[in-house]
């Protein structure tokens, strides 16, 4: 097999990318590196208005870029987005599962059912979603790359003075095992699925709160705590993700499935 070189290595020219949750922080990030290497956008978010923002700012790079206002946790926006897609494009190359909410901080027993259902309906039923339709256009072209955006919390819990995030931290662990199963059941057909699994990523508005509104002294106290509890002695910064998801969109990680692949400065490993 000949090597490719560096540049198609990474090359996207040519492939269509979905990202939801596109509209800001990691999400506008994915945008704007698949776009970068050449990919066209479609990218889909609650907000309408950010998603236009983002797209206007990857086509400066002389790609395609759509804008859809949609919510993934409601199953008939997600049906319909699909059907423009291949409407319009005819073709999936990358899905990105990256929209998701956290919840509000608090331990298990006084969790309101509410806020579980309302977490869990976002971050896993929007992911299955999104799956689902994804993986049925990718069949018909024998080839794709699925990205879900899991997280640290997935894979390990976490202390309450770092965040009671029971709704986010198990809807992640689910998502993580969704990753796996269908890693299985679609390597036949030439799609890939892997999950990414940040760690703390300050610099977005989900990042930068652990489920909590918190004064600037709480917050710097905050943070000292996560640079102290991670083995780098840093937070992340959203821009950081960027090479690994271009390294799972591309043909780079082309015998790469079922991984979930943690981006947390050593956090999952002490």
């Amino acid at each position: 097999m000949m090597l490719q070189s560096r540049h198609s290595l990474f090359d996207l020219s040519g492939k269509l990318a979905i990202v939801t949750g596109g509209g800001s922080g990691l999400g506008r990030e994915f945008c704007d590196v698949l776009a970068e290497f050449g990919a066209d956008i479609v990218c889909s978010d609650l907000n309408r208005e950010r998603a236009e923002e983002t797209c206007a700012i990857v086509r400066s790079y002389g790609i395609n870029a759509r804008a859809v206002e949609m919510d993934v946790s409601k199953y008939d926006q997600v049906q319909a987005m699909f059907e423009l897609v291949e409407r319009t494009f005819g073709r999936l190359d990358v899905l990105i599962n990256n929209a998701g909410i956290i919840n509000k901080r608090s331990p298990i027993h006084q969790l309101d059912p509410i806020e579980w259902h309302r977490v869990v309906n976002v971050n896993l039923h929007g992911t299955f979603y999104c799956m689902k339709e994804g993986l049925s256009l990718m069949m018909k072209q024998g080839k794709g790359s699925i990205i879900n955006n899991a997280s640290v919390t997935g894979l390990c819990g976490t202390e309450p003075e770092v965040g009671m995030i029971a709704p986010y931290a198990t809807s992640k662990s689910a998502v993580i095992g969704l990753t796996r199963q269908a890693a299985a059941e679609y390597g036949r057909y030439g799609i890939r699925v892997n999950s990414i699994a940040p760690g703390w990523h300050l610099g977005t508005n989900l990042g930068s709160s652990s489920g909590t509104k918190r004064s600037e002294e709480e917050l710097k106290a905050w943070r000292q705590l996560l640079d102290s509890k991670t083995p780098m002695r840093r937070t992340g910064d959203p821009r950081e993700l960027r090479g690994l998801v271009l390294y799972l969109a591309s043909d780079a990680s082309s015998f790469v499935t079922g991984q979930v692949i943690a981006s947390d400065g050593g956090w999952a490993c002490v």
